[in-house]
């Protein structure tokens, strides 16, 4: 694991078009100083707001992680961080001039690409890890079987399954157990995807203006017939004709790995735990997990380690029953606090 923060070695851009809201975007990364973290800067507003990559920022999680301050926002952000924190940068300005990153192939190549390209620089500070020493646990197993922890261990892994209730994609798992190692190959490349009975009334809803059978994968989970395949091609504003796949995509875009559709979820789960606003030691697992479980997962590492934070500052003797011992009180009096 890197010991020391890293940045980028020039500034770097890449362009092309939001997911949901179809605006033609462009992003420009660039070095940061030591401890600045991630932070989006609007360069297309008055006064160029800053947005910092963090879970107090998140402002909406029904398509997407979306960043905000101030009613000015950042949409679907978490393939842009993923990377960020994949390729093990610490620092980095992202200026972009609209609200919502360019989605490239659905996956977070693009970013990856244009980052490798601007180099890492090692920064004379040594990076602060949050360690995990206990299990952290949430879940909805009742009402969406969904479960996610985090449990002790001296690196970053997370262990990932799925199983949707739709047949087309059936029960998947993966297991990442170096970032380091396996992020660039084996999870950036993974894309987005969507099932068919969401896609329609997404794009009818307004949203995905930018989706396309180019940058997402569309699982065919009903029965569709001929009318309805021209009706999706006019929607989405497609020239070629669209077709069953075997595979059960539309069109039958072939997978890039077996198991795509669970390593697209590790990717989004990589993107919101950046939302911490430090790298973690310690094993995830998630089963069927999304944005909303996630950032539930997220609030509660933040809690129990900021509490942690404020015992081993102000505590002369450790213990659990209280948070301030008698010396702490006497001295937060003392100072004025």
């Amino acid at each position: 694991m890197f010991k020391h923060q890293q940045t980028i070695g020039k500034e770097v851009s890449c362009s092309g078009t939001g997911l949901h809201t179809g605006n033609r975007t462009t992003v420009t990364f660039k070095p940061a100083p030591i401890n600045t973290g991630i932070r989006f800067v609007r360069v297309d507003l008055p006064d160029h707001p800053v947005i910092p990559a963090d879970i107090d920022h998140v402002t909406d999680i029904s398509r997407g992680t979306t960043l905000g301050i101030n009613g000015v926002e950042v949409h679907t952000v978490e393939h842009l961080l993923a990377a960020v924190v994949g390729l093990g940068i610490d620092n980095v300005i992202v200026e972009i001039n609209s609200n919502e990153p360019p989605v490239g192939d659905g996956s977070a190549v693009h970013f990856v690409n244009a980052l490798t390209e601007a180099g890492f620089v090692a920064q004379n500070s040594p990076r602060d890890y949050l360690v995990i020493e206990e299990m952290i646990r949430y879940d909805d197993v009742k009402k969406k079987g969904i479960e996610l922890m985090v449990l002790p261990s001296d690196e970053f892994r997370i262990t990932f399954m799925s199983h949707p209730k739709r047949s087309a994609i059936g029960a998947q798992y993966t297991v990442m157990f170096s970032l380091e190692d396996e992020f660039v190959t084996e999870y950036a490349p993974a894309r987005t995807f969507g099932f068919l009975s969401e896609v329609e009334k997404l794009r009818e809803q307004g949203l995905i203006k930018g989706g396309n059978l180019e940058n997402a994968l569309v699982i065919i989970d009903k029965h569709v017939n001929q009318n309805e395949l021209e009706y999706l091609r006019k929607l989405f504003n497609l020239k070629e004709t669209v077709s069953f796949g075997k595979n059960g995509i539309v069109n039958g875009t072939p997978l890039r790995f077996p198991d795509e559709f669970c390593r697209h979820k590790t990717l989004d789960l990589i993107g919101d735990l950046a939302l911490l606003g430090s790298p973690i030691k310690g094993h995830v697992m998630a089963v069927n997990s999304g944005h909303a479980a996630n950032i539930e997962l997220i609030k509660k590492i933040r809690k129990i380690y900021q509490k942690k934070e404020i015992r081993s500052k102000y505590q002369s003797v450790k213990s659990n029953d209280f948070l301030f011992d008698v010396n702490a009180i006497q001295w937060r009096r003392w100072v004025g606090c």
